[in-house]
């Protein structure tokens, strides 16, 4: 109990560190789409590379992924949790960002509105909905995996289903670097100026789904676990 009780603690700072750097970065990015006019991403010339304003912002997302990182490392010893922590940090980060961008700014309007996701190492585009989804497969599998460590046991199905996670994690960044991959012909100024058209749902359905396979996994051994440790008083 001692344990599990400290490893709530571990989740509640986590994610409260989360919470609160979601506050700082959405307050950063405000900062910087007013300067350049731009609280609305989604219009021509959406990335203003020719100041050092965009140098500034690939430092700063660089900087952002190695403090979420950092975070993990500190919150666990085995690498398994410290990925996991990393990754709950990283999915409410995620989704308090928006959160709180939509407080100051009054952007984004609805979940559909286009976003430009992240820069490194190319321009990532999608619909705000799209990464609020995968932000919330990682707080959950993240909670499973430092709250119910033994519901993912590395077996050779539980192996074959990350396989297919890490297939799904592949897919899912083509998907949102589709657009800046077919214009990388022209050129980095290029990929900077493309405004994507449409999103492929179908496509980022089944990075989905394979992303989501391990936790699934998980979550039928914890039900058929609780199933089998009820059974026994149910007899009785």
């Amino acid at each position: 109990m001692n344990r599990r009780r400290r490893e709530r603690e571990r989740w509640t700072i986590v994610v409260v560190f989360a919470v609160g750097m979601a506050w700082v970065e959405a307050a950063a990015v405000y900062y910087l789409r007013l300067m350049t006019d731009r609280i609305v991403p989604y219009q021509q010339q959406p990335l203003p590379f020719e100041t050092v304003l965009g140098r500034v912002e690939l430092v700063r997302e660089g900087a952002t992924l190695l403090m979420l990182l950092t975070l993990g490392m500190l919150a666990a010893r085995a690498w398994r949790k410290r990925l996991a922590y990393s990754l709950i940090a990283f999915g409410v980060w995620d989704i308090f960002y928006y959160v709180f961008l939509r407080v100051i700014s009054h952007w984004p309007t609805s979940p559909f509105d286009w976003d430009i996701l992240f820069l490194l190492p190319l321009p990532w585009w999608g619909p705000v909905f799209a990464p609020v989804c995968i932000a919330l497969l990682m707080i959950l599998w993240g909670t499973v995996a430092t709250q119910y460590e033994d519901a993912v046991p590395a077996k050779a199905l539980a192996r074959a289903l990350w396989g297919a996670s890490a297939i799904g994690v592949a897919l899912a960044l083509y998907v949102f670097m589709a657009d800046a991959l077919r214009s990388l012909p022209l050129g980095l100024d290029a990929t900077r100026s493309v405004l994507p058209t449409s999103f492929n749902w179908a496509g980022f359905c089944a990075a989905v789904a394979l992303i989501a396979a391990p936790l699934v996994h998980a979550a039928w051994r914890l039900t058929t676990r609780a199933l089998a440790d009820r059974s026994p008083a149910d007899q009785g």
